[in-house]
């Protein structure tokens, strides 16, 4: 199943028990409120889907795994209402991850900024690539990194990433991320990395899908206030990315495109 959306789309392929759900955006993976839209839709069902013993969430191409936010959304972005609204599609997708009752391997084989990062730290079990570096650029852009925050801090822990929040501008590797937690295993290529997921997934098809899920609550135990939380930090992100340095910062990001 293939949901085409302007200029990307989001793809399910169910096979042997195995939901891969793989996003697209000819920007470098970028996430707009339509493609966050469909994920969250798409974690959710696959979660209720009997024949769904696990999920591989992925995204296309060779290059980046996920550049955030879709720039010309967070461009367009006029109200704080509006902001709130975009910024609420981080958290339906992450409170998808969260709430699923089927484990989430996550496919990281190129770099993560800003909500990437959020999503490759809300997966269950990150398998990543030599070279899938990580950075939230938000405090630079005149907002912050508010609502994957909870699912970030959670993964890696306060210290690390506040390394990550306050020094936006940084490039942290990959081998960086998997000594923090946020991926379980990198990668020297490709065929590695592939392998090592079908051999992770394939075990979990055989496991006791009510284990799993019990597995599930234990690791993501003091959430439960989440919903409220998030849709909390999307309204002081949605207020934040109107403001004039927000603005400012966009307009010269703009000019060097």
């Amino acid at each position: 199943m293939i949901h085409q959306i302007k200029e990307g789309q989001v793809k399910v392929e169910p096979k042997y028990g195995i939901t891969t759900i793989e996003f697209y955006h000819p920007q470098g993976n970028a996430l707009p409120a339509a493609i966050l839209a469909d994920l969250a839709q798409e974690i959710h069902s696959a979660g209720l889907d009997a024949e769904t013993k696990v999920i591989v969430l992925r995204s296309g191409g060779d290059k980046a795994f996920c550049a955030g936010a879709s720039f010309n959304e967070i461009k367009a972005i006029t109200t704080p209402e509006e902001g709130r609204v975009f910024f609420s599609g981080f958290a339906n997708v992450i409170n998808a991850m969260r709430k699923c009752p089927k484990l989430i391997i996550a496919r990281i084989h190129g770099k993560c900024v800003g909500g990437g990062v959020g999503l490759a730290a809300a997966a269950d079990y990150a398998i990543a690539l030599e070279g899938a570096d990580v950075k939230l650029s938000e405090l630079s852009i005149g907002f912050g990194p508010f609502v994957v925050a909870p699912a970030i801090e959670k993964r890696i822990g306060l210290a690390a990433f506040s390394q990550l929040a306050i020094d936006a501008a940084m490039w942290r590797p990959a081998e960086w991320a998997r000594k923090k937690g946020l991926y379980a295993e990198l990668h020297s290529n490709l065929e590695n990395m592939d392998e090592s997921i079908q051999r992770l997934a394939g075990e979990l098809v055989h496991a006791n899908p009510e284990a799993m899920a019990e597995l599930k609550k234990i690791l993501w135990r003091d959430t439960e206030d989440w919903d409220t939380l998030l849709s909390e930090r999307a309204v002081v992100s949605g207020r934040l990315v109107v403001s004039k340095y927000a603005k400012e910062a966009l307009e010269k990001i703009k000019s060097k495109l």
